[in-house]
């Protein structure tokens, strides 16, 4: 009797619990939640006011025909439900004209853009992150500088650069090319191209590309790919954004152990192998992340075209972020200006979507998995 007492009592005082401390336990932790929240709850605050409700503001406002003027939650402004959103898809007229050829623009600006940058930007990471390259410091800190300089500064400087008569011109008449007026030239870089070859005559489109088309534009315009104009700006935000995703894809890569290198090699992966099936894989979320980066960046492209171009030539630079500001600003056609910006955000969350589907882990397969079907 007195062992079961004394194992009884040794138990309790180890291992278990009081009753009185389980019930301090929810008070405690009630406690540390309540001062959690009362520590965020000034960013919380911060956030609602600027970040979520105009965001509110906004959404009510694509509903209105509101000019700006007046309050738009008075009744001043007249309740048009969706009908800005049909005036951007299905009504026949400029607005939805202008609003295709910027979806255009953008979509070719998107299609170069992400992929170029991200390619450049694990490339320069790749680079700089060898152990036998000298003056690490001086190299990182020159492929990041153009990141931290003013786009506005930047774009100026660009326009200087690819005038006709500028350096850019300059230099291609070193090798015996004729540059482009940049900024005033219209043509579609694809049938620029397929014209240098004799395929297509830019001038004289064929009529069933040309009498042919979807929402307001021709197959001719869909399929022209950017304009000569829009590749300068192409130029430009590529060599501005690529050291900002340097440093993420740097850090991953210092992040990735070394003995899983070494095995790789050991198991006698090449480069291109050890890229592959090693820091590929592990470098999967940041790439993730510099990929939304880049969609969510070139979706809402809009200083570089303000400064350099305010959408011309032919609107062949304009954009939805741009339009949306003439539109509101300038037009003073703020509800469609509005819808524009929730247009622009369902792009971006769908193609975000598709593309983490893309970059989904698939069962965890790495060099180790792999290396037999290599071999």
């Amino acid at each position: 009797m007195s062992t079961v007492t004394a194992t009884s009592t040794s138990g309790t005082g180890s291992g278990s619990q009081t009753p009185a401390a389980v019930r301090r336990r929810p008070r405690r932790e009630g406690r540390q939640g309540l001062w959690g929240w009362a520590f965020v709850s000034p960013m919380v605050v911060v956030l609602g006011l600027f970040l979520a409700l105009p965001v509110v503001m906004a959404l009510w406002v694509s509903l209105l025909d509101w000019d700006g003027q007046s309050n738009p939650f008075s009744g001043a402004a007249d309740f048009v439900g969706l009908a800005n959103y049909k005036g951007l898809f299905a009504d026949q007229g400029l607005t939805r004209t202008l609003f295709m050829t910027s979806l255009r623009n953008n979509l070719y600006y998107v299609l170069l853009v992400v992929p170029l940058q991200t390619a450049l930007a694990l490339g320069l990471a790749l680079a700089v992150n060898q152990r036998r390259l000298k003056g690490k410091g001086a190299f990182r800190t020159a492929f990041y500088f153009p990141s931290v300089t003013s786009s506005i500064a930047v774009s100026t400087v660009f326009l200087f650069l690819f005038q006709s008569s500028g350096a850019v011109n300059n230099l291609l008449k070193w090798v015996g090319i004729q540059g482009p007026n940049w900024f005033t030239d219209a043509r579609g870089l694809v049938w620029v191209a397929l014209g240098g070859v004799g395929l297509v005559d830019p001038d004289r489109p064929p009529a069933a590309l040309a009498d042919h088309g979807v929402l307001g534009l021709s197959w001719w315009d869909w399929l022209s790919g950017p304009s000569v104009a829009m590749c300068t700006i192409i130029l430009l935000v590529i060599w501005t954004t690529s050291g900002t995703f340097m440093l993420m894809f740097l850090a991953a890569l210092q992040d990735i152990p070394e003995a899983q290198l070494e095995s790789a090699r050991l198991d006698g992966a090449n480069r291109w192998q050890t890229l592959r099936h090693v820091i590929l894989p592990a470098l999967r979320p940041v790439l993730f992340l510099v990929i939304t980066l880049g969609l969510i960046g070139t979706w809402q492209v809009f200083d570089q075209v303000y400064v350099m171009s305010q959408g011309q030539p032919a609107n062949t630079t304009l954009t939805p972020a741009f339009l949306s500001y003439s539109l509101s600003f300038k037009d003073a056609q703020y509800g469609t200006g509005a819808a524009i910006s929730f247009v622009l955000l369902a792009i971006i969350l769908v193609m975000t979507g598709i593309q983490r589907f893309a970059l989904r882990e698939r069962d965890g397969r790495g060099w180790r998995r792999t290396r037999r079907t290599t071999r």
